[in-house]
């Protein structure tokens, strides 16, 4: 297990001022209860989904485990499939409606197809795998997530929180996750507010401060099971301080940009992020429509480590050890914040 364990304040009835003047700059988690969300939260069921967006193609995510690892297989379906895979049906239902024409049969051929092609003998609609639906732009390259544009018949029925200026905003992402699938701990570099609009997720995060203990692997840690992790190959993350917290319908937490956050889907469950601008918009990289690319400066300042690090492997050993460790130093004392938590 992590080492301490500590729980995301939870707040009702969160003004717009209350949370821009007091709540917003302290930079930590919250979950806020009682935000008027519109209707969602009721009338989201699987059968109005499937109804009002059954013929929207999607693209989801099929992991074989629950504890969704950093490559998966994506394969296209439509959105009425998609709900009634992430139910959790059994596979002899499914075949029954298949069969009975609630899914259009050609779909369900192509997905093993799909499958086969990445190697995956098994069917697509397997008892054991966990799916995922992230929603994305008409053209991901180009086009950013907005659940307003790509479901317009949704759009009625969900208020976005106004914790932030109309300009700031960058995407709304629309989320379905079958029960028990566990998302990978990362990290954004926007603030995000994540709506539980139905079902029921644990979410465990971690401060930007112990970036040091959770064996980073670009924006993703490695270590994929936090409840249990094997602490021989990941020994710092015993360090790592836990904030934990749950979400049913209604509630809406708050994530700062560069927070940790592992999200567990303990119920089939309807979720939208919306991610907002909270830096500069020059400050952020143009081609980046997931929200997850790193600052421009910071990007440029990795780059130029990168090349540093290439110039002290000319030396021996012994003074590339000594001037990394002078490197490390300088770090701390000019870039670390004295600041602690």
């Amino acid at each position: 297990m992590a080492g301490q364990h500590l729980p995301v304040t939870r707040l009702e009835g969160v003004s717009r001022e209350q949370f821009m003047q007091h709540l917003y700059p302290q930079r930590k988690p919250l979950v806020l209860e009682g935000i008027d969300l519109g209707p969602c939260t009721s009338k989201w069921t699987v059968d109005y989904l499937s109804q009002v967006g059954g013929k929207k193609e999607v693209k989801i995510h099929v992991a074989a485990v629950a504890q969704m690892d950093f490559i998966m297989l994506m394969t296209t379906c439509m959105l009425q499939k998609e709900l009634y895979l992430l139910t959790s049906w059994s596979r002899g239902q499914l075949k029954r409606s298949i069969k009975n024409s609630l899914f259009q049969s050609h779909y369900h051929e192509q997905h093993i197809k799909d499958i086969s092609s990445y190697g995956h003998q098994r069917a697509l609609v397997e008892r054991d795998e966990k799916y995922y639906l992230r929603s994305l732009g008409e053209d991901p390259r180009k086009d950013v997530a907005d659940i307003r544009k790509q479901f317009p018949l949704l759009k009625e029925d969900i208020k976005f929180p106004e914790f932030f200026k109309e300009e700031q905003f960058f995407s709304s992402v629309f989320r379905i996750s079958s029960p028990g699938l566990q998302l990978w701990t990362h990290y954004d570099v926007m603030d995000n507010l994540l709506i539980q609009v139905t079902g029921k997720k644990r979410v465990v995060l971690f401060s930007p401060r112990d970036a040091q203990y959770l064996y980073l692997k670009g924006t993703k840690s490695e270590v994929l099971n936090i409840d249990n992790p094997d602490l021989a190959k990941y020994p710092l993350f015993s360090k790592a301080r836990r904030y934990e917290c749950s979400l049913e319908a209604g509630d809406v937490l708050f994530i700062p940009a560069l927070w940790f956050h592992n999200v567990i889907s303990e119920e089939f469950g309807v979720g939208v992020n919306i991610f907002w601008k909270h830096l500069p918009s020059e400050c952020y990289d143009k081609t980046d429509t997931y929200g997850n690319k790193d600052p421009t400066a910071a990007s440029r300042a990795a780059q130029i480590l990168d090349r540093a690090l290439k110039t002290l492997a000319e030396l021996p050993e012994e003074y590339r050890d000594f001037y990394a460790r002078r490197m490390v130093l300088h770090i701390q004392d000019k870039a670390y914040s004295k600041n602690s938590e």
